[in-house]
């Protein structure tokens, strides 16, 4: 009995130290915490981080205070992005996953976006639609471009048996609903052509600006326009980009990309878009925010983001109002080449019909440029055809 004893003594005393230490970790990394720099953005995942909410009674005792005070805890936790770089090193290396946060890791360095699912066939349609009743308004004018994604065009870099959706049926059917009204162009050949070229960025959704040069070539094509010539121009590169889908799975394997972009001087005036054809200029300057560069979020350079409404001074004759999204941003510049004005409509800070902006500003043509991941889902593509409110 004596032997017992003494044996249970001892253990107790092995673990002592160790709850000590426990709790010497746990509190002292609460502390760490409650110290710990707050940050209100996530330059690396671009995206505004959780605050620490405002405590009220009615919030408590309804749960969404916790709620929000659990998330204010996990975006403001200590030493975060190493966190979030340890656990895509674990998925990856140890896991194997093939992906994280709806991108797929695939051959080559590349980063997919997933396409699962049931698509939303009834919004696309929509959309579609919307396209070919505008275009049936503007007869001779409208162009309707919208890209495929990376992998329709690289499907043998995707990981094996990728559950995707069927992209090529489903810009078969919009071509189909479109290309009565409006002069449609679609890239899936002639980039299958140009495969070896750097089209698409490997760690962002958006294509390149050489990517967007071979898709404003066949706009020029289908135009009889002399296209913008590279080799008569500076070529800037800006290393190290890191994109959005690395923002979400800070994939240990991948590669930073390259942006390319021509410095030049047309002048840009975005407005501040105060109602339906009702705007004030709000900044004028190049169509580059160099600044930008510098940042993680460098594709933002090309005409200072998403603005509601812009206008290029271009070199050539005529105007063309280009409907977008970001696609768009790095396939303007080169329009300068070609028209004497451009517009610019974002309808994420436009939220008005485009009659009587076409109307006021006198443009001769219209380009409708989206990509297609974001015109499967977009719900502002239907403002196209908004009535107008000043007739």
């Amino acid at each position: 009995m004596k032997y017992v004893y003494r044996t249970r003594r001892k253990t107790s005393r092995q673990v002592y130290p160790v709850l000590i230490l426990f709790f010497v970790m746990l509190f002292g990394f609460a502390l760490l915490n409650l110290f710990w720099p707050k940050r209100r953005i996530s330059e690396l995942e671009n995206r505004a981080l959780k605050q620490l909410p405002a405590f009220r009674p009615a919030a408590l005792l309804d749960g969404s205070w916790t709620g929000d005070f659990g998330e204010y805890m996990q975006d403001q936790v200590a030493f975060r992005d190493v966190w979030i770089d340890m656990q895509s090193n674990v998925n990856a290396l140890v896991l194997q996953k093939t992906e994280q946060n709806g991108i797929l890791l695939g051959k080559d360095h590349w980063l997919f976006t997933k396409q699962f699912g049931t698509p939303d066939t009834a919004r696309l349609d929509t959309n579609a639609d919307a396209v070919a009743e505008f275009a049936q308004r503007y007869p001779g004018r409208v162009t309707f471009l919208l890209a495929p994604s990376a992998s329709v065009i690289y499907t043998e870099d995707l990981p094996l048996a990728a559950p995707m959706l069927n992209e090529n049926g489903l810009l078969d059917q919009v071509f189909a609903t479109v290309s009565p009204y409006a002069s449609v162009i679609d890239l899936r050949e002639v980039y299958g052509g140009h495969k070896d070229e750097y089209l698409y960025f490997h760690t962002d959704h958006h294509w390149t600006t050489h990517g967007a040069y071979v898709a404003y070539e066949q706009f020029c094509v289908q135009q009889g326009l002399v296209p913008f010539d590279p080799a008569a121009h500076e070529a800037v590169d800006v290393n190290n980009f890191y994109g959005t889908h690395y923002s979400s799975t800070r994939y240990w394997n991948a590669l930073p990309d390259t942006i390319t972009y021509y410095p030049l001087s047309n002048p840009m005036t975005i407005y501040t878009v105060n109602g339906e054809a009702d705007f004030t200029p709000a900044e004028t300057g190049t169509m580059y925010h160099t600044d930008k560069f510098a940042t993680r979020d460098k594709y933002g350079a090309f005409l200072g983001g998403n603005n509601g409404y812009t206008t290029i001074e271009g070199d050539g004759t005529g105007s063309i109002l280009v409907v977008k999204d970001s696609y768009a941003n790095c396939f303007v510049p080169y329009l300068t080449a070609n028209y004497a004005k451009i517009g610019v409509v974002d309808f994420r800070g436009y939220h008005y019909g485009l009659d009587s902006l076409i109307e006021k500003e006198g443009y001769d043509q219209i380009l409708i440029l989206y990509n297609f991941q974001t015109f499967l889902s977009d719900r502002d593509v239907i403002n196209l055809n908004r009535p107008s409110s000043l007739s």
